[in-house]
């Protein structure tokens, strides 16, 4: 069994994308810049957009965070938005989900510019990834497919089962997967709430790409002998023991999991860090993009 390091993998790039922006900044070039928008005090948000903001001062990014109360409105959500589309000096940005109640997630990314929507998450981009065109793939998906890449773990003519449906991760880890090119070129079947018999279908399985967000959910008995177990849960579990009071736990049962898998990603440490590279990858496409126009 070999762990699927996502830590590590994402300092490798990290390291990667500083090379770079210190070869702009050599060219007297503009580095990338990234904005992230943040409405209301979600604990979980706040500590992953701080993540995000600690990540481009790592690759020498500029960044911008705005902070927005949570009794914000929709228009004044979506005027900040058109400011940052029309804001030369913004690279790419991103709108912190989830959003307050009164607030229509989908019109907020409809309103993102296609060009500046580093997420991946505008119809645009992702129907651009369906139809294998260069664009933004959403950066949790993004993020697996090196990971994969990186350990070189076979994709081609295997069966990859995604279990979730969420547009996003489950929905767009179907799509590249099934895909022409590595990693891709597997047979999928996307489970989902409504699926009946789901351990048969695991139990088949190669690659299993789980999304589920229920801690623990996938047991040993539920895969075969050296498939690969791609966990991308993560939920805060209560922990008495823990000084913060609670523990992060993915969808797998990893303890056992771990013992008949191949290649596994823990939790943390595996998707998670990935995400945040790949968002930074992201930006800096989304400034080569710009400076090639």
């Amino acid at each position: 069994m070999q762990i699927l390091d996502g830590k590590k993998i994402s300092e490798e790039i990290k390291n990667e994308i500083t090379a770079e922006v210190e070869q702009m900044k050599r060219n007297g070039e503009k580095v990338p810049h990234l904005a992230a928008i943040i409405v209301g005090n979600d604990g979980a948000s706040l500590t992953y957009v701080g993540s995000k903001v600690k990540a481009c001062e790592r690759v020498g990014f500029e960044s911008t965070l705005i902070k927005m109360p949570s009794t914000t409105s929709e228009a004044e959500l979506l005027k900040k938005i058109r400011q940052l589309n029309n804001d030369d000096n913004i690279d790419g940005f991103i709108v912190q989900l989830p959003l307050p109640k009164q607030i229509d997630t989908q019109k907020v990314l409809m309103a993102v510019d296609p060009s500046k929507d580093v997420d991946g998450f505008h119809p645009e981009n992702f129907g651009k990834m369906a139809l294998d065109m260069t664009t933004f793939i959403p950066a949790t998906p993004f993020g697996i497919l090196e990971l994969l890449e990186r350990y070189n773990v076979t994709t081609q003519g295997k069966h990859t089962v995604v279990i979730g449906r969420s547009h996003i991760v489950g929905r767009p880890m179907s799509i590249l997967m099934g895909r022409k090119g590595f990693p891709g070129n597997s047979t999928v079947t996307l489970t989902h709430s409504y699926t009946k018999n789901i351990a048969q279908i695991t139990t088949q399985a190669d690659i299993i790409i789980t999304a589920l967000g229920v801690p623990n959910y996938l047991k040993a008995e539920m895969i075969k002998d050296d498939a690969v177990v791609i966990d991308v849960g993560i939920t805060r579990v209560e922990d008495k023991d823990s000084e913060k009071g609670y523990k992060i736990t993915g969808d797998v049962d990893f303890e056992n999991v771990s013992k008949k898998a191949s290649y596994i990603t823990p939790v943390p440490g595996g998707v998670g860090p990935m995400t945040i590279a790949m968002l930074l990858k992201n930006t800096l496409l989304a400034r080569e993009q710009k400076r090639n126009l």
